[in-house]
């Protein structure tokens, strides 16, 4: 960082400020329609996504901002939810009237958290959905028209006792990929995100009637996804040089563009050893020191007919993490239509491909509800003056940073698969990928001993504002990290040592509650004490300026990598370091009755407001705004067009009256609960 070692200023010239575009849309991600809200739907992706699609609304303008998201209606575990809630006489309805119930549900919980979308959609209700169908035509017609779909015959489970094909949920497993310890694997994934072909599912049972299930041929299409190999590559060394886009992120990619392996116990090297001639050409890797030796292939095709010959042998095997074929069809009723390419029986579109587009179909309704042209979507997904942020979870990143991407280079045409897209054609979203988080030290899980809390549910105990504030300091970018809710942790015994300590949530909102609340209380009863209301303007000291300028800057550098813990600690600093100020040189004047010093240190602190209620304003939307309705300012204050203006310059120049404070009115406010045994500063 450039800095002045004397005064320890920021010195702007050092560092380029970093570069925004001219529109951007946010994502936040497509929770399933099969149930509410919980926790980490919130806390590890909608908050990081709404704070940034309220600073680039401050930064570039809101009309160029477009934040989407909507309900994720199809896939097998919204219909098998479904059928087990039916069957048991606990949903009343059909499919459609299941998902709606979870829909509404879901967008009053982003309601109450403050999440300020343009428009949470649902790729099966309503008007979205008729959009998304269209999308959805368009989008796999461009794929096959570009030459990159294939059209395979492969195994699906089929229960013979129910008569019926199985769904991907409706069978479990265990993850066949090296390495991975799901117990939760189902037809073609697992629930760490790891891609296989069913055949190689270890251990599948039928979840409709506990049955070991046989295998049938179906046919679908899959996108050749192992021919982007090459381009994933250079994909992730370009974007490797990028401060926005976290390690995380790249380094998960990478693991997926390995050659084809197979990890095979050493206990079978005799066995292997015998009938490794029938297999296709492959090199032998031993490693001494682990329990198994690897066999790797140079094509996808070579390694899946040497797994059908090991299991036709007996011999148990893993396979490493590479690329295949991503399917994008099935044959599950409840799901969009897909087009019908080649005479074959009508399909529908397999949940996880559609719902990575599904963005530019919800783009496409906002443009709609604005009363723009649809086609003006082009202008933010296919522009190089634009860009598309994508805020997922770690488990998440195959779809979006491997398959999507390999996509959406695939829209270009035959000729111009370029991993860094031209000026018109469809650009790769940058993505803000947060680690896990975790619940009371422990990876959050329905079927643990203790249950993770739904979002809502929160809600009874603690803020919006307190969360958010809280959720943005855990820096997720990094790390997994735990979030440990008192209220809700049944290992706190009343009246111990752990029951004694602070809430973590409540201690970290007290920086708005008791701190900057104080800053800011304080300056409207000392204006309304001693300058009738009116609010002086003037010079500022340079020392203020300068700290305001460093702030700002810090702040927008954080935020321009998604390091929004580093953006918390810089509102820490400069909040604590004005209340420092604040409380000396209001001290001083009291004690000295200068009224000189009082409205100087006024002028000076009311800047710090301003600075601070800008930064602030994307994390604590709610108080924020209501510093600026006392204030009287209009939205222009947001600005950053206007980001290093004095409050002066809002007024015409001229002292301003304020809105009348009235006593113990405040600005952060904690949650009821909190008001009998809130620890304090």
């Amino acid at each position: 960082m450039g800095k002045d070692n004397k005064e320890n200023n920021f010195v702007p010239h050092e560092i380029p400020r970093p570069e925004f575009p001219k529109r951007a849309v946010i994502t936040g991600g497509m929770p399933y329609g099969n149930k509410t809200l919980h926790f980490g739907h919130v806390g590890g992706v909608f908050v990081f996504a709404d704070v940034y699609a309220r600073f680039l609304r401050d930064r570039i303008g809101k009309d160029n901002v477009i934040f989407v998201s909507g309900t994720d209606c199809y896939g097998s575990p919204i219909a098998e939810a479904y059928r087990k809630l039916a069957e048991s006489g606990g949903f009343k309805g059909d499919i459609r009237d299941f998902v709606r119930r979870n829909h509404d549900a879901q967008k009053q919980t982003l309601d109450d958290y403050m999440i300020s979308l343009d428009i949470f959609g649902a790729s099966g209700l309503d008007r979205t959905a008729e959009i998304h169908n269209e999308e959805s035509d368009r989008f796999i017609r461009r794929l096959y028209e570009n030459g990159h779909l294939r059209r395979i015959s492969t195994k699906q489970f089929y229960d013979e006792k129910a008569g019926c094909f199985l769904n991907g949920r409706q069978v479990v497993g265990k993850c066949p990929v090296a390495g991975c310890q799901s117990e939760n694997a189902y037809a073609d994934e697992c629930d760490l995100g790891h891609q296989y072909m069913p055949e190689n599912l270890i251990d599948p049972k039928s979840t409709v009637t506990g049955e070991t299930p046989t295998m049938k041929d179906v046919e679908n299409w899959y996108f050749d996804l192992p021919a982007y190999n090459g381009l994933m590559k250079e994909y992730v060394a370009r974007i490797q040089k990028q401060k926005n886009v976290r390690p995380l992120v790249t380094k998960t990619i990478d693991e997926f563009l390995k050659d084809p392996v197979i990890y095979i116990k050493n206990e079978y090297l005799d066995r292997y050893n015998e009938i490794k001639d029938s297999m296709p050409a492959h090199e032998f890797i031993e490693e001494p020191k682990k329990p198994s030796f690897t066999i790797k292939f140079t094509e996808l095709d070579e390694m899946n007919k040497a797994c059908e010959v090991l299991s036709v042998n007996g011999i148990r095997f893993r396979t490493g993490k590479t690329l295949v074929p991503f399917r994008l069809t099935g044959n599950i009723e409840w799901g969009v239509p897909a087009p019908v390419l080649e005479g074959e029986e009508p399909l529908t579109v397999w949940v996880w491909p559609e719902s990575l587009w599904a963005p530019i179909s919800f783009t496409k309704a906002v443009l709609e509800n604005r009363g723009h042209d649809m086609e003006e979507w082009r202008d933010y997904w296919c522009s190089k003056d634009a860009q598309v942020y994508q805020f997922i979870g770690a488990d998440n990143i195959y779809f979006y940073g491997v398959a999507e991407m390999a996509m959406f280079m695939a829209q270009q045409g035959k000729d111009g698969n370029l991993s860094d897209p031209p000026d018109g054609e469809l650009q790769l979203p940058i993505l803000c990928a947060n680690n896990h988080l975790l619940f009371l030290n422990a990876k959050a899980s329905s079927s643990g001993k203790i249950k993770p809390p739904m979002a809502d549910e929160l809600l009874n105990w603690y803020t919006p504002e307190q969360l958010r504030m809280h959720f943005l300091g855990l820096a997720l970018g990094q790390r997994s990290v735990s979030f440990n809710p008192k209220p809700l942790d049944p290992t706190i015994e009343p009246d111990s040592e752990e029951a004694e300590k602070p809430d973590p949530v409540v201690k970290d909102g007290f920086l708005l509650s008791n701190v900057f609340n104080r800053i800011i209380r304080t300056c409207f009863y000392t204006t309304q004490k001693y300058l009738n209301g009116i609010m002086p303007v003037g010079d500022i000291e340079e020392q203020v300026l300068a700290d305001a300028k460093k702030a700002i800057l810090d702040y927008e550098r954080f935020m321009y990598r998604f390091e929004f813990h580093q953006c918390t600690y810089v509102l820490d600093s400069y909040i604590r370091k004005a209340s420092k100020y604040m409380a000396k040189n209001l001290g001083d004047a009291e004690k000295n009755n200068d009224n000189e010093l009082r409205r100087k240190t006024l002028i000076n602190v009311f800047h710090m407001i301003r600075t601070a209620a800008v930064l602030l304003h994307p994390m604590a939307p709610k108080g924020t705004e209501m510093i600026r309705e006392y204030l009287y300012m209009d939205e222009s204050f947001w600005s950053w067009d206007r980001i290093f203006e004095p409050i002066s310059a809002f007024t015409g120049g001229l002292d301003s009256t304020l809105k009348f404070l009235e006593p113990r009115v405040d600005f952060f406010t904690r949650h009821p609960s909190q008001f009998d045994s809130a620890d304090t500063e």
